[in-house]
């Protein structure tokens, strides 16, 4: 049987982890790889109580797993995921994040696609996430195409299910701080030729808690995202 991991950052997620946990534990249970798929949530660094949270949901669930780390942010913490779901023996790899936006219920379309695509992501259709942060997947669209010449239906989304030996090998593109894991790997698969399929999803409104990411945080790394995709763009060309 396919051994899945779940891959789940956290920071700072009291208010959301519990039911976040409740939402996702069910799909590693029916798809279990004979015991050896997982649930696994990072705490980055959390400075409320979601670590002392994760550590008491965990103990009566097996297939659960969490590390606590010091805080590097959400694009580290997804790539130290990914990299530990891969040396574990991962067959399949699936992110999403901790907030409540994404539902677990609309995973098992993405489970049937697996082994014909390499990667099938997330469509955020109809977001409710609100229009600066809607306004900032476009820009960032526009950008991948003027620099890689590659269009791409949603470079950020935080759902996607992944062939780990695939994703191992584009992980060797990236580099252990990178902020934009999830759009770096967007376009790897897609400058690479490798398969993938888009499928909208539901994307609601964070459901409790506060949002790390302010507005200029959001600046800083736009600004910052055209030297990490200059240097992406000439590592790809050595392929």
């Amino acid at each position: 049987m396919d051994k899945l991991y779940i891959v789940i950052p956290a920071y700072n997620e009291e208010a959301n982890i519990a039911a976040t946990i409740a939402d996702w534990y069910p799909v590693v249970e029916k798809h279990d790889g004979n015991g050896e798929s997982r649930l696994l949530i990072i705490d980055d660094g959390s400075r409320d109580a979601t670590g002392s949270v994760l550590d008491e949901e965990a103990k009566n669930r097996p297939l659960m797993e969490v590390i606590h780390k010091e805080n590097s942010g959400h694009g580290p913490t997804i790539l130290y995921g990914y990299k530990y779901a891969c040396e574990a023996g991962a067959d399949f790899v699936f992110q999403t994040d901790s907030d409540g936006q994404t539902l677990s219920r609309e995973f098992e379309p993405f489970w049937r696609q697996r082994v014909r695509f390499d990667m099938v992501v997330g469509r955020r259709a109809g977001r409710q996430d609100g229009l600066m942060r809607s306004a900032v997947s476009k820009t960032l669209s526009g950008m991948l195409f003027v620099m890689f010449g590659i269009r791409v239906d949603d470079a950020n989304t935080p759902y996607r299910l992944m062939k780990a030996y695939r994703l191992n090998k584009a992980l060797q593109y990236i580099d252990e701080d990178e902020e934009l894991t999830n759009i770096m790997l967007s376009v790897i698969y897609k400058k690479l030729g490798w398969k993938v399929l888009y499928r909208d999803i539901t994307f609601r409104k964070r459901q409790g808690g506060r949002n790390s990411l302010d507005p200029g945080k959001i600046f800083d790394m736009g600004t910052a995202s055209f030297k990490r995709f200059n240097a992406l763009a000439e590592r790809l060309k050595r392929e």
